[in-house]
């Protein structure tokens, strides 16, 4: 399917692809054979069981690749080669098609997908484990930097001077709703702006050509935005919802049901390596690896610091500093386990932000999207526990609202 079918306006808001006037992408599409006859990746070794992931040029693809970087993978027999995926529709095609068996991605991609919003309502998508929480961030343009950090009254006055362009990463997807959530908590009108789809490493070139007014995204795209002077972070996502769900190792349903053993014991590599980045002295090394060409291709400077919560917010704005909710990898596997809760509250924001029409089945695609019983036996061989809040109530921050699983529909219906 031509995926530029899948995205659609939605709720007054275009969601278009990255086409046009916008700049595009640069380098080859994953899976392309380079000069040397291999694939737009990172090369496996070590071990025989070959498994193929995919990422994206984002500071929280960090445990999946220092798994490869550490050798955890090939210390339980595994091939793993990491490659580089243009944008997350292309991550989404390649996992569908079997072309990669899992990916760092997105926690919404397979409730987006599912749901019609950002696919063809494949249920193939499966939530192993989370990769990590919080650490994206709304930037906007430097000719907004009276509105400040976090002042929604301010945000809104500034936005409904204009007709503003924004951009997020995926529909549905983890930006798509930091972005949306944060207009309606501050009670802007989404149909007097335009919500356009830009992949990761894209964004702030796009803002440099006045391609739009503000963005939703992972680091290191704000902490570079700041730097260069071209925008400031407004809000982090950690202060509209802190340990929010964000990244996730997705799998399509075959590497699921067919080779339950291997994803075993990749769970059981990522999870070492998210433990090892809790130690902020690894951190600096953390940086310097994925800065690299081959992963982010960003200064680790420009890594290293929101890495660790330290957070330059551009503009003259001074910095920001986060002791504990900066963007966490393990927390002794409280990041780690995927719960049905998250994605019932994502799909209850579909219908409360106005990208579905008619309620999903919240409570059967979250039971079969979330492998649930997949992690608990991954964790428990890896001897990291397991928090039992996983239909718990919980709060988000950023407007206090507190969401019980049980009861989406009282989401739903929320102003």
């Amino acid at each position: 399917m031509d995926r530029r079918g899948f995205l659609r306006v939605v709720g007054g808001a275009a969601l278009t692809p990255f086409v046009g006037g916008l700049l595009s992408a640069c380098g080859a599409p994953p899976g392309t054979k380079t000069s040397d006859g291999g694939a737009d990746g990172v090369g496996g070794g070590g071990g025989t069981r070959k498994v193929r992931l995919g990422f994206i040029a984002l500071t929280d693809c960090a445990s999946v690749v220092m798994a490869k970087e550490l050798g955890y993978f090939a210390e339980r027999d595994l091939d793993v080669t990491v490659e580089k995926q243009a944008n997350w529709a292309a991550t989404r095609d390649n996992l569908l098609t079997g072309e990669i068996d899992g990916a760092h991605c997105l926690f919404g991609m397979p409730f987006s997908v599912a749901t019609g919003i950002g696919g063809n309502r494949s249920t193939d998508l499966r939530i192993a484990m989370m990769l990590n929480n919080n650490g994206q961030a709304i930037t906007l343009n430097k000719d907004f930097a009276s509105v400040g950090y976090g002042d929604l009254a301010k945000a809104k006055a500034a936005l409904a001077a204009k007709t503003p362009t924004l951009a997020m990463t995926f529909p549905g997807g983890t930006h798509d709703l930091w972005l949306r959530y944060w207009l309606k908590a501050a009670k802007v009108d989404e149909k007097a702006l335009k919500i356009i789809t830009i992949p990761p490493p894209q964004m702030v070139a796009n803002m440099k050509v006045g391609a739009m007014d503000g963005y939703c995204v992972g680091e290191p795209w704000g902490a570079v935005a700041a730097r260069e002077g071209i925008g400031f972070t407004h809000l982090n996502t950690q202060d509209i919802w802190k340990h929010h769900p964000e990244k996730a190792l997705v799998v399509n349903q075959k590497f699921a049901t067919e080779r339950g053993e291997v994803l075993q014991d990749l769970m059981a590599a990522v999870l070492k390596a998210s433990a090892w980045l809790e130690d902020k002295t690894n951190l600096a090394k953390a940086s310097e690896v994925i800065g690299g060409p081959a992963y982010v291709n960003a200064p680790a400077t420009e890594i290293a610091g929101r890495l660790g919560g330290t957070y330059d917010l551009g503009v003259g704005l001074g910095e920001r500093t986060y002791d504990e909710d900066y963007m966490r990898f393990s927390r002794e596997g409280l990041v780690n386990a995927p719960r049905r809760a998250h994605a019932i509250w994502f799909m209850a924001q579909y219908r409360r932000l106005g990208l579905l029409a008619e309620d999903p089945p919240f409570q059967q695609l979250a039971d079969t999207l979330i492998l649930r019983g997949a992690y608990e036996q991954a964790a428990e061989a890896a001897q990291v526990a397991v928090p039992d809040d996983d239909m718990a109530p919980f709060n988000v921050r950023l407007d206090e609202a507190t969401f019980d699983p049980t009861d989406p529909q009282e989401e739903v219906k929320r102003p």
